[in-house]
């Protein structure tokens, strides 16, 4: 035994050492989690939000973002350059540290940057490392400095190519497609990230230019988050006036813009030096805790709370919530390195006693706005109660039923989430063929009969009642609203399969509404999907191509329009099981649209106008779209 062990010997020959960044380039997922699409997104977010603390400084009234033909994005900005002079501890240009070396950048300065992101161009470097080539541009003392960098390494010297009169600062960088999954950006995506910076950081003008597209949006606004919540909450039945809250204390300064709604759905967006906590963090969980405490206290004063209830949750009083909830604090602490949530406990004390105070003042002066607001909790509380009670009820009667995956389910062999898929499909129009040439490794088949529910009006026992619903409820295997735990997840992709016309993207926007209402991680997440059938297919002698362009013609194809035989797919049910495979559910053939809910303020109006009660939101909304509407089905 020892001899075989003699002959395995480790030593120092052994230890690999990376040089510089390639760390970052062999294990990319320890900086930025994954390669898959939203973290391109990231990669832009780490460049413009270098623009931003420039702006948080009032050094910067000018950010643009461009989507270059090839992919490639250029973040420009008329703040202080970066500075170009030697390092003292590398002995090469301070611009080349920053982009070159990891735990770089004056914001560990605190007399640099009183208040900023607190570690942003150290990411600089690794959106260096992700890249196939980056470029950096620096307008100083009426030159133009550059740089060229091919996966991080410098390619030259830092050098002046031209004379300039401004103060302005350039990078632009490839993305690397031998570390990310796809190179695509999407414009809206982007465009909604801009605009929250913008809403964010008032008197600085935000501009989003797409070479590929054409499109070009300028984003201004004056009254920072008072505007944002304005919009937000747009034609809503407003159960208060809106609030705003604008105060220094002690290390933090805290924004909090909020106003209740006839509308049963928390909506609470919180920022730390403008960086968006998607987990939350301090700030956000003691304004709530304020709001919960003085609800509570005044209602305990005044006697009237139903011994049944005894105490107000967060659930009552949020949801019926649209907040806006901002700090910014000179050395925030973040419990990962996404940002996602943060971790300064002294904002706890700080957030919370502004709160408190500002509502027990107003509300001492506004009782009867205080009594509309309760009249609401105090509903959300009883609804809450009966709802337990009656998933109890449910649970206690059919407790091997409710969990038993759905009859009409064809599960996949593999039983690991990872590279699994559901198909949600018409039971009618593709279930068979679904079903006879899918690949039933990975690929797992959820029918629906005809419309589900409809979730933005229902009542959660009316809802836990509906087989339809109940069925995605079992499959997923996720439960819903509080009880939603996203590491019980059976598939890794949720795929909606419809066909094209108007009752099945009635159908689609059913689905959408109960995704984002009681399954919000999966869309949060990036776990939600649309299929992408095709349009037509063109066949002229053996030649044979699927379009899913309706604008699209033969000739387009360098096809003979005289010869070509033109098939439209009105419905999955036209397509024979094998095209069904081929177009639509093969991994290496197939278009498949991510869901996201980046604009969630966007996605929220527009499922609220089309799905709620209150008619006049939606009559403005089609009279205003009407002009833009194509193939409509009679």
């Amino acid at each position: 035994m020892a001899t075989a062990n003699a002959s395995k010997q480790y030593d120092a020959s052994h230890i690999k050492v990376l040089e510089w960044l390639e760390p970052v380039r062999q294990r990319p997922w320890m900086y930025i989690w994954s390669t898959d699409a939203k973290w391109l997104y990231h990669m832009v977010q780490e460049i413009l939000d270098n623009s931003v603390d420039e702006s948080l400084e009032w050094f910067c009234t000018s950010i643009s973002v461009t989507l270059n033909d090839n992919w490639s994005v250029t973040v420009s900005d008329n703040g202080r350059w970066i500075p170009v002079d030697k390092h003292e501890k590398t002995w090469r240009s301070a611009l080349e540290t920053v982009f070159t070396v990891l735990h770089a950048w004056g914001k560990f300065d605190k007399d640099t940057y009183k208040v900023s992101w607190g570690l942003h161009w150290v990411w600089a470097s690794v959106v260096n490392a992700l890249s196939e080539w980056l470029e950096v541009q620096v307008h100083k003392d009426g030159k133009i400095y550059q740089q060229k960098y091919t996966r991080w390494i410098p390619q030259g010297d830092l050098e002046i190519v031209w004379d300039t009169d401004k103060s302005w600062t350039t990078v632009t960088f490839m993305p690397d497609d031998q570390i990310f999954e796809t190179l695509e950006f999407s414009e809206s995506v982007e465009v909604s990230r801009i605009k929250q910076s913008a809403y964010l950081t008032p008197g600085v003008t935000f501009t989003f230019i797409s070479q590929k597209s054409g499109l070009r949006q300028r984003f201004c606004f004056e009254w920072w988050i008072k505007t944002w919540l304005n919009n937000l909450v747009w034609e809503q039945q407003r159960l208060s006036s809106a609030h705003y809250i604008n105060k220094e204390w002690k290390n933090s300064l805290v924004e909090i813009s909020f106003q209740f709604v006839n509308t049963t759905n928390d909506h609470t967006l919180s920022f730390v030096n403008n960086i968006p906590t998607k987990d939350w963090g301090t700030h956000l969980l003691w304004f709530k805790s304020a709001l919960l405490k003085i609800i509570n206290e005044i209602w305990k004063e005044k006697e009237k709370i139903d011994k049944k209830i005894w105490e107000y949750q967060y659930s009552d009083v949020t949801d019926w919530l649209y907040a806006i909830v901002t700090v910014k604090i000179p050395e925030p602490q973040f419990e990962w390195q996404t940002k996602w949530r943060l971790g300064n406990s002294y904002v706890r004390g700080e957030v919370e006693d502004i709160v408190y105070d500002y509502l027990k003042d107003f509300f001492s002066k506004n009782e009867s706005e205080f009594d509309k607001i309760f009249e609401k909790i105090d509903l959300a509380a009883r609804a809450r109660l009966a709802a337990k009670f009656a998933r109890e009820t449910v649970l206690r009667k059919n407790t091997l039923v409710w969990w038993v995956l759905p009859g009409k389910l064809a599960d996949c062999a593999n039983k690991k989430r990872e590279w699994t898929e559901l198909y949600i499909v018409e039971w009618d129009s593709a279930w068979w063929s679904a079903k006879q040439w899918r690949d039933s490794k990975f690929q797992a088949i959820l029918p629906l009969r005809g419309k589900i529910l409809n979730t933005e009006q229902a009542v959660i026992q009316k809802m836990m009642a509906n087989n339809e619903v109940k069925a995605l409820i079992t499959a997923i295997w996720c439960g819903i609203k509080d009880g939603f735990d996203l590491e019980w997840l059976r598939y890794d992709k949720i795929i909606i399969m419809t066909d094209a016309d108007v009752d099945w993207a009635h159908i689609r926007t059913l689905l959408l509404t109960f995704f984002f209402r009681f399954m919000r991680p999966l869309v949060d997440n990036w776990h939600v999907y649309a299929a992408c059938p095709p349009i037509y297919r063109f066949a002229e002698w053996k030649k044979e191509m699927y379009i899913y362009d309706e604008n699209t013609t033969p000739a387009d194809m360098w096809m003979d329009s005289d010869k070509t035989e033109i098939q439209r797919y009105k419905g999955l049910g036209e397509m024979n099981a094998e095209q069904l495979r081929e177009t639509t559910m093969d991994p290496n053939k197939r278009t498949l649209n991510q869901i996201t809910v980046d604009d969630a303020e966007e996605a929220d109006r527009l499922f609220r106008i089309l799905m709620w009660e209150e008619v006049q939101p939606r009559k403005h909304f089609i009279l205003t779209h009407a002009k833009s509407v194509k193939d409509l089905d009679i």
